[in-house]
């Protein structure tokens, strides 16, 4: 098959679908609560292993990924192969189950660090809201935990992805108190940007993905930045989100260290100012600082990065720059 060909038949990350069922979801969550994390694994790692030996295309993405991290960090200490693209699929298996503990206050939050969260937690006791710009990397769900940790803390999460409203329904039923809330965008339209805005007001939170390229193209929704030793495609939301909000911007990132979990807070900027005359040369600056910082957690961290695509060969991910009238 020829480069082209090859192009035109991977497709954008959001046609491939999270298979995801709810009701296996609640099968994990009962075999943990039955006997732990062993019968959990017994359970569903022939799951995950028939996934590995049938999705090809996430294989050969896996792979791409841990093969440019070893090149640029040498985080895996040798060149990877199946075994490792194995090791990394059964990574994000422990971590689904990870993420409904985390959500239901069941994770064993002595075993969760946080990093530079004191200047999070005054901003929450000065009611000043911001950004966080996340990426799929870890268990960002531990977020819940800082939500609990910090009195007051509420998170609106935006995430691409139909499955928002029935996940949604799963935390509910976890946790009823909870302070985060997944919300479902494919763009950023006018009424969602002054339902944030009002929030962000009121000293809430948001956080946003800056790995996964939006739905909805047509604008300059991406810029291509480098990262581990290769040219990708990086969102423009956040940047253009937190220019008009007129918030700080952070990033928040959650890798697993041994038996535990740290999250990690990184203030990017004060306040994000986009210049009119050249808003994707800024974007592409915060974007390359934000990837900068993906690396530095990937090296610490190798297997956790779930994003199961070929990531730096996404079709039509950087758009024709906006018009004037934008």
């Amino acid at each position: 098959m020829s480069m082209a060909q090859q192009a035109g038949a991977q497709r954008h990350w959001a046609q491939i679908g999270e298979e995801t069922f709810v009701g296996g979801m609640w099968l994990m969550y009962a075999l943990y609560r039955l006997g732990g994390r062993l019968p959990f694994r017994l359970v569903l790692y022939p799951v995950v292993l028939w996934y590995w030996a049938v999705h090809g295309r996430a294989r050969a993405a896996s792979l791409e990924y841990l093969r440019n991290l070893q090149r640029t960090t040498g985080a895996l200490g040798r060149e990877p192969g199946r075994r490792e693209t194995m090791r990394h699929f059964l990574s994000f298996a422990d971590t689904l189950l990870d993420k409904m503990l985390a959500t239901g206050g069941r994770y064993r939050f002595d075993k969760l660090r946080f990093v530079n969260r004191e200047p999070i937690d005054a901003m929450v006791r000065a009611k000043q809201g911001a950004l966080l710009v996340t990426a799929h990397v870890g268990c960002l769900e531990m977020c819940q935990a800082s939500a609990n940790a910090t009195p007051g803390l509420k998170l609106t999460v935006l995430v691409h992805t139909v499955h928002a409203e029935r996940f949604n329904r799963v935390l509910s039923r976890l946790a009823p108190t909870r302070e985060v809330e997944l919300m479902q965008v494919t763009e950023i339209s006018p009424a969602t940007a002054v339902l944030l805005a009002e929030r962000v007001a009121r000293g809430e939170f948001v956080a946003i993905a800056g790995d996964r390229v939006p739905v909805v193209a047509g604008r300059a929704t991406a810029v291509a930045v480098p990262f581990l030793g290769r040219a990708a495609p990086f969102p423009t939301g956040a940047y253009m989100l937190a220019s008009l909000l007129k918030c700080p911007l952070w990033s928040m990132g959650c890798i697993r260290q041994g038996d535990a979990h740290e999250v990690v807070f990184e203030r990017i900027a004060e306040r994000v100012v986009l210049p009119r005359a050249d808003r994707l040369g800024a974007c592409a600056a915060y974007a390359a600082e934000f990837a900068q910082r993906l690396e530095r957690l990937l090296a610490r961290a190798p297997y956790e990065w779930f994003n199961f695509f070929s990531f730096w060969d996404q079709p039509g991910a950087l758009a024709a720059p906006p018009s004037p009238h934008d």
